[in-house]
């Protein structure tokens, strides 16, 4: 008996699609709801052909001129005769449409490359059996059409990109795709019945999609060959566009790792995980800092533009190349540009006075004599065991010949108080001899302070102190405080911390700060440590009102971080001192990173610079700490992709967090690995890290499962401090130590009470 039908061929745009996945319930696959969902989509084609009763017929169509696959529909009879449909979406977004009355509905261009049919009583049944798995293909299948359809509609920006990122670019493409859509339900499903889980295949989206889909494939077509059906093999083989070698599982991991040692260098010792260490000048006073950076773990030394001179910058780079060659540990160099941050101006120049102080406890009792290191000028580093708590030069050196172990060394301080110095070791330096002293009392020692010892004949022989640094001048900011910042006058080196309204007063330099505040707008100091709000403005001066700091006052000093989180400030990508910067890192570094990118000009910026001095081979870091940075990142990645140079990322969680909120970090962080991930970049995982451990040697617990978490970057960088040493050996054994270890310790202890 035959009965007319109408079969819907659907022909979903991705609005319809998404709409469609998020509203398909497993259980609807045999009910008439199911298929009344996607009646409504935009458009339809109407074919008005017999139907067998009780047969399932399922078409493929495509285009002649169009290799793709436009729709496959399936038709299934219900019990008034009427038959129900569904289609997958189709891979491209246009519109088709046909009267009802038009015979000829196919276009002269389509052409129906399959009809597979299938009768008996028993196919309703097999429905409710398959129904789950079938729903989930069928969804899936939706997805990889999506997902190619996202890489056909980006396909020029693909070719744009160089040919060692291409296949990456489209990764990231599909990345994006799968991300556009709400496919929570859908990961549940798959995670229930132990499927691919949609979270963690942004390094191959399409290979982790494509053998998902054949995995169910074959569980169908297993049950409709055990009930007699014709097999869809052939005709699905035909239709995998997907399975092309450039996106198999295997090769998308071999470029993570290609594109990781490009940039970052190869990893000894089986290890996955490089370890990056800030450095400054305190590098040149000790001659064997670096060599022990190297031997507890460090794989990277990082040197940061906005500090230092190139002089300084050299010194460092010639030691970490020596100490790399010795030790025979491959090293690499990543210098920071300074970028276009906002920094608080040089305040006044302090006194030259330095104060010692000895350790006490709550009582005010000295616990520990403060540990200090007296020696000629030109003596040069400090031996690599010592660790003073000051460094006091003296021009004598006929008072330091004559100083012998147990000597007591008789001073008056800048308040005028008698103090002294009780020597307790002695060392050979490089122009003579050095001393470790200690001092049990505080003390302010200032250029000029006369050291006495008696000798053994009952004479005194006299050193000076000379060199003592400036002290640091800060402003003790409190809430309610007013603040006002002022250009920087050419005029005044240094400006005074008082304005005359009372006020505490700093300077920034960059006229972007005062062009484009206004009244109302939050303003952050320090890494956030200091919150206002703006007062007023006017062309030459900011007024801030401050809203947050710390109990007693929290300190602000100069070339501290100024952010104004809410404002649409638009910097050039690249300063003037960085183009100077850029010569000197091309010239001496392996990468560079750029800070403050926040959109694709900066890139377009970037890569014009690096073609014009031909350093196609210079690694480059995209430094993410706006949050223009982080919302275009994708495009900021495609953009840089267009160049050979290897790439990375970097997380800089300090200004991250304050321009987009503290509370967000977590989550930002999460999606800027994901991101990189799917592109095959690595990431830099940075700010913070151990940083109670590199100041006071001991680490909070959440400093250590923050690195725990750090794993999944491909480097991890650390800030300078006292502890340094310490924190590259506790990271190191964090990161590369035996996880089986801890696992055979818990074993017995759970078979013990298991008993």
């Amino acid at each position: 008996m035959m009965m007319g039908a109408s079969l819907i061929c659907t022909v979903t745009t991705h609005t319809a699609l998404s709409n469609a996945i998020q509203t398909v319930n497993p259980t609807d696959l045999i009910s008439n709801n199911f298929w009344g969902k996607f009646t409504h989509l935009p458009c339809g084609v109407h074919f008005k052909k017999p139907v067998f009763r009780d047969k399932t017929v399922q078409l493929l169509a495509r285009q002649k001129r169009n290799p793709g696959y436009r729709t496959i529909v399936f038709s299934i009879l219900n019990e008034n005769g009427e038959a129900g449909g569904f289609s997958h979406a189709c891979a491209d977004d246009s519109m088709r449409t046909a009267s009802e009355d038009n015979e000829n509905v196919m276009d002269s261009q389509d052409e129906v490359v399959a009809v597979l049919s299938q009768s008996g009583s028993g196919f309703y049944q097999n429905a409710v059996d398959m129904g789950n798995q079938g729903n989930l293909l069928d969804k899936l299948k939706a997805i990889q059409l999506h997902v190619l359809a996202m890489e056909q509609w980006n396909a020029s920006r693909i070719k744009l990109c160089h040919r060692r990122y291409s296949v990456s670019a489209a990764n990231l493409i599909h990345h994006l795709a799968l991300k556009s859509l709400d496919v929570e339900q859908l990961r549940e499903d798959l995670s229930s019945i132990g499927l691919v889980n949609l979270e963690t295949i942004n390094s191959y989206v399409l290979a982790s999609l494509s053998a998902c889909t054949q995995m169910l494939e074959n569980l169908k077509s297993n049950s409709l060959n055990s009930s007699g059906c014709m097999s869809e093999e052939n005709t699905e083989k035909s239709l995998d566009k997907q399975k092309r070698e450039e996106f198999t599982i295997n090769i998308m991991s071999k470029k993570t790792s290609l594109n990781q040692a490009l940039l970052l260098g190869p990893l000894q010792d089986g290890r996955t995980t490089h370890i990056m260490v800030t450095v400054g000048h305190e590098v040149l006073e000790s001659e064997i800092l670096v060599t022990d950076l190297l031997k507890t773990g460090a794989t990277i030394i990082r040197i940061n533009c906005a500090h230092g001179n190139p002089s300084i910058w050299s010194e460092i780079i010639r030691r970490v190349k020596t100490s790399s060659q010795m030790l025979e540990k491959p090293c690499r160099i990543l210098m920071d540009l300074a970028g276009p941050k906002f920094r608080t101006g040089k305040l006044e120049t302090g006194p030259c006075v330095m104060k010692i102080s000895p350790k006490k406890n709550a009582s005010g009792e000295v616990i520990c004599p403060a540990q200090v290191w007296l020696c000629p000028k030109e003596a040069g580093p400090l031996p690599g065991n010592l660790s003073p708590d000051a460094v006091v030069y003296v021009n004598g050196q006929e008072f330091l010949s004559k100083l012998e172990l147990g000597d007591t060394v008789k001073f008056s301080d800048a308040r005028g108080q008698q103090r002294k110095l009780k020597i307790s070791k002695k060392f050979p330096v490089f122009s003579g001899i050095g001393f470790m002293a200690e001092c049990s009392k505080t003390a302010y020692v200032q250029s000029g302070t006369a050291l006495y010892v008696k000798g053994k004949k009952g004479k005194s022989t006299a050193g000076l102190v000379v060199d003592v640094p400036a002290a640091e001048q800060f402003v003790r900011l409190r809430v309610g405080d007013l603040l006002t910042i002022s250009r920087n006058s050419s005029d005044d080196k240094h400006e005074s911390t008082t304005a005359t309204n009372g006020a505490h007063r700093i300077t920034c330099s960059s006229g972007y700060l005062f062009d484009s505040v206004k009244p109302g707008d939050p303003i952050a100091f320090d890494d956030g440590k200091i919150w206002g709000n703006i007062h007023g403005t006017s062309i030459s001066e900011i007024v801030v009102s401050i809203t947050h700091a710390g109990q007693k006052g929290t300190k602000l000093g100069s070339d501290k971080s100024i952010n104004i989180p809410e404002s649409n400030i638009r910097f050039d990508g690249l300063t003037s001192k960085d183009l100077m910067d850029l010569n000197f890192v091309a010239a001496h570094a392996d990468m560079v990173g750029v800070s403050f990118v926040r959109d694709v000009r900066d890139i377009v910026v970037l890569r014009q610079e690096l073609e014009k001095r031909k350093l196609g081979n210079l690694g480059i870091v995209l430094k993410i700490e706006t949050k223009g940075g982080f919302e275009k990142l994708p495009l900021m990645l495609l953009e840089a992709m267009k160049s050979p140079n290897p790439l990375g990322v970097m997380i800089a969680r300090g200004d991250l967090a304050v321009e987009c909120g503290w509370e967000r970090l977590a989550d930002i962080q999460e999606e800027i690995l994901s991101i990189s991930s799917a592109a095959h970049i690595p990431v830099i995982w940075a700010t913070q890290v151990l940083e109670s451990l590199v100041k006071s040697g001991v680490p909070t617990r959440a400093e250590i499962t923050d690195v725990a978490c750090g794993r999944r970057a491909s480097c991890i960088m650390l800030n300078k401090g006292k502890h340094i040493l310490e924190a590259v050996s506790t990271l190191d054994t964090i990161l590369h130590g035996n996880p089986m270890k801890v696992k055979a310790e818990v074993k017995p202890l759970l078979l013990s009470s298991l008993r």
